[in-house]
Formats: structure tokens, sequence, C-alpha cells
């Protein structure tokens, strides 16, 4: 601490930002570190191209690129009718994007900091938790397919690596996971870098992979394959089970956006960067793995809905290790973005004084292992187990969305219709402020919608509350803490 460091911290605007000058009050507090601190306005240097390379690195990855085969096997939709839920999906996810990103560029404060608002300083740890989990899952999961297409390509460059099969998966899982979690650690400068040169590389050799696809499909018989629902069947009631999935899908970014709109410089750069880097690119990759999958029979004999073994199969050495250098970029830029820093963050909040960013990093990388144990002792050939990585997300986005929606309404509701775009920036950090304990609007607004969202699934009454989990928790948890929170003490 400086010799001339206040004892009370003052805010500084400069134009329609704020800035924390930390005094002694809230450098002294153990809610507080440096990295969770609210960002310099010197530190908000993303522009437009870097929040749209952000989306573009994101959505760009193997899970995007099976939504289509999601959304016609699972969901019961046409090819047609599953790209144009994904665009639609897309397009509805913007709204809660952009909202909660506002507070991010405003205040420079990062998401777990952001919920002390509605949930109170104690209270912001019960949905900072829920949503860190669900990224040690998705972590795990992506690194996985990191670990696979390293060992591709090691299987391509280096004679007999092919031979370990599983092991040589196992020993891709975690160099992947090293040099994902060093470009966390590293901070918010590498991962802009990362994503902004991720962004150009992908999309081009997504249009390659487009046009080499593209002679072996017939476009018109793929849009012809009916849906696979009874043919009676209202269209409707698949159409919005498979849309709320598709928005569940970024549930998880609409929650934590502020962790990346912290560093942006307008909220123009974060409106415009968002709108151009998600819906085209998400619609476009998801469109790529139906042809793709369309065409791997033509290709190289067999049905492939997996990009990373698709592309192992091709007979050319040459072309196999740059598809595999671009997806392993492909999936750390996703990863990095995506599944470590939210729960780095997330992580630090319950004990800011003791979990600094290096650490909230290995705990991440910690769960991500032991949520993915079981597939890596199968590869290993230590266990045997039928229970697919697929199977498992594909479950989870219906599951999860449910969690996460309402956070997303109440935060939303919060932020702009309670706090009115108001936060008291120093109060965020401290434990005898406006903020301190548990706001219990918050918690009764969230645990409701969950506590139905439960009977739903045990009970198999109000089953519609659960299928259309993220809408109808997300607009129940908002209208209840308008209610409470506005009601006289």
């Amino acid at each position: 601490m400086s010799e001339n460091q206040s004892a009370s911290s003052s805010v500084v605007q400069v134009d329609e930002f704020y800035e924390l000058e930390v005094g002694q009050d809230v450098a002294n507090s153990s809610h507080y570190n440096e990295d969770i601190a609210p960002t310099k306005i010197t530190q908000r240097t993303w522009g437009t191209w870097n929040v749209a390379a952000l989306w573009v690195g994101m959505a760009i990855c193997v899970p995007t690129y099976t939504l289509g085969g999601v959304l016609t096997a699972y969901f019961g939709l046409s090819v047609g009718e599953a790209l144009m839920t994904i665009l639609v999906a897309n397009l509805i996810v913007l709204i809660p994007l952009t909202l909660n990103a506002f507070p991010g560029t405003k205040y420079g404060i990062p998401f777990p900091v952001l919920l002390r608002s509605s949930f109170g300083i104690f209270g912001s740890n019960i949905p900072c938790l829920i949503r860190a989990m669900v990224a040690c899952g998705w972590f795990g999961i992506q690194t996985l397919f990191g670990g696979i297409a390293i060992h591709i390509l090691f299987s391509a460059i280096l004679p007999g690596w092919e031979n370990l099969g599983g092991t040589g998966e196992v020993i891709g899982f975690f160099i992947f996971l090293v040099i994902n979690l060093y470009i966390v650690i590293k901070g918010s400068e590498s991962i802009k870098i990362l994503e902004t040169i991720a962004a150009p590389l992908l999309l081009a050799v997504s249009m390659g992979l487009m046009l080499w696809a593209w002679p072996q499909i017939s476009l018109t018989e793929i849009m012809a394959v009916p849906a696979n629902r009874p043919e009676d069947a209202s269209f409707w009631g698949y159409f919005f089970g498979g849309l709320t999935a598709m928005v569940g899908f970024w549930a998880t970014l609409s929650l934590n956006i502020p962790d990346f709109s912290r560093y942006v410089k307008s909220q123009r750069s974060q409106i415009i960067g968002q709108v151009i880097g998600l819906p085209a690119t998400m619609f476009f990759f998801a469109a790529l793995g139906v042809i793709l999958t369309a065409a791997s029979t033509t290709l190289v004999g067999e049905t492939i809905s997996d990009p990373i073994n698709l592309i192992g199969k091709i007979d050319s050495p040459f072309w196999v290790i740059i598809a595999m250098i671009m997806i392993i970029i492909a999936t750390l830029s996703t990863n990095t973005a995506a599944n470590i820093v939210s729960p780095t963050n997330d992580f630090q909040n319950i004990a800011p004084s003791k979990i600094n960013q290096t650490r909230g990093v290995l705990i991440t990388g910690a769960i991500g292992i032991l949520l993915m144990g079981w597939e890596l002792m199968k590869k290993l050939g230590w266990i045997e187990s039928d229970v697919s990585v697929e199977a498992m997300y594909t479950n989870w986005l219906l599951g999860y969305s449910s969690l996460l929606g309402p956070i997303a309404g109440i935060m939303i509701v919060d932020y702009f219709l309670i706090k009115k775009q108001q936060l008291n920036l120093a109060a965020l950090y401290l434990a005898d402020g406006e903020y301190a304990g548990t706001n219990m609007a918050g918690m009764i607004a969230f645990a409701i919608p969950v506590a139905l969202t439960l009977v739903a699934i045990l009970t198999g009454s109000l089953s519609w509350f659960y299928q259309y989990g993220w809408f109808t928790g997300s607009f129940l948890g908002a209208i209840i803490y308008f209610l409470m929170a506005k009601k006289p003490a």
C-alpha cells in the first residue's frame, strides 16, 4: 500500500465511464484483490473488431459444429428448421449479452462483482459457483477435443505415435490443458491477441472446408430430408424445445460477458462487435457441420459428425497437420474465453484475499480434470463405459439453461430497472457497505424458478416449465426480483 493512499476510495468519471481510485478501505477489504478490481480506463482497449474476434473464436468449435446434428437427432427438426433455430436463438441471446455487458464496460467490473449488486457480496457466491461448475465441465470437454486434435497431429508427424491410441489422446489432453491455462494466467492482453489472431485463421479454414465438401453434397437432398418427428406433430413444440436448448448454449456467456466487456473502450464497440461476431458465425459453422457430415460418406466412406475425426481421415498428412493446428487454435480460443476466464473470476469471488487469478485458473484446471476423469480412464482402458461426451453435453443444454436463465433476468432487472444503471463502485468491495451480506430478493427470485424446474424434473408435471427453461426461468426470475426489490423496506 502506498503511503499517500487515502483512507476512503473515490470514483472518477470520464465521459460515460467510471474508474475506482482505491483507498485503504477497499485495499484492506477481504472482498477485493487486484485481479477482480475495476479496470482502469487506460486498460479498456478492446475495440469492435476485438469483440467480434472474441465471438468468432468462441463460436468456431467442435460443439457448434455438431449443433445441427443435435437438433435433427434429439429435437425432431429438419436440417432447414435446425439452422433457422440456431440463427433465431443467437439473435435472441444477443439481448441479455449486450444488456449484461453494459455495466462491465461502464464500471470496469467482472461478472462476480456485478452479481454482488443483485445477490449481495456473500449471496453472489451461489450463482457464481453454479456458473463456475458449468464452465469447468465445458472446459474438460473442450480440452478433451483439443487433446484428440493434438494426438492426431502428433500421429501425422511422429512415426509410431498413432499406436498409442487412447493413451496418446490422454497425453494430448494434458498438453492442451497446460497451454490453455498458461494463456489465461498471462492475462487479458494474451487472450485479446489469441482471439484476434485466431478469428481470421478460423474463418479461412472454415471456408476452405466448405469449398472442399461442397462438390460432394446435394444441398437439395440435404434440405429435403424429413424431420425426425411424428408426421402429425406440431412444428412449434419441437421448435421451441430446440430454441431453448440453443439459447442455453450461450446462456453461460450471457451472464459473465462483463468479464470481457470490462476491457472494451465503448458501449458502441461491445454492441456492434457482438452483433457482428455471434449470430453469423454460429449459423455458418453449424451449417458447415451439417454439410460436412452429409459429405463425409462420399469423402471418407462413412458418416462422421465430429470434424476432428473426419479431418483425421483425409489421405494427406500435410492437410491433416494444417487442419489439426487450426482445430487446436480454435479449441484454445473457445476454451480460453468461454470456459476458463469465468470460473477463474468466480472462484476468486469466494475469497479474493486468498485466491488470485493464478490460483483461480489452477482450481479451474483441477476441477476440469476431475470432471473428465471417467473419460480419461476410459481412454486409458482402465474402465468401460457407454456414456458419450456428446450425449452428456446435449443433455446439459436444457438443464443448465434452466439454472442460468433466472440469473440473467435478475441481473438485467437489477441494473436497468432497480439501480437505474447507477452502482456504488467502492461498496461492491466492502463488507459493511450497501451490498454486504445476502440480498434476499435476488436469492428468492433465483430459488423459485429453480424449485419449479426441480419439481418438473422429479415429478413430470410442469414439464413445459423445464422444456422452455431459459425463457420461463429468466422471465419468472426477473418478475419476482422486480416485485421484491421495489417493495418498500
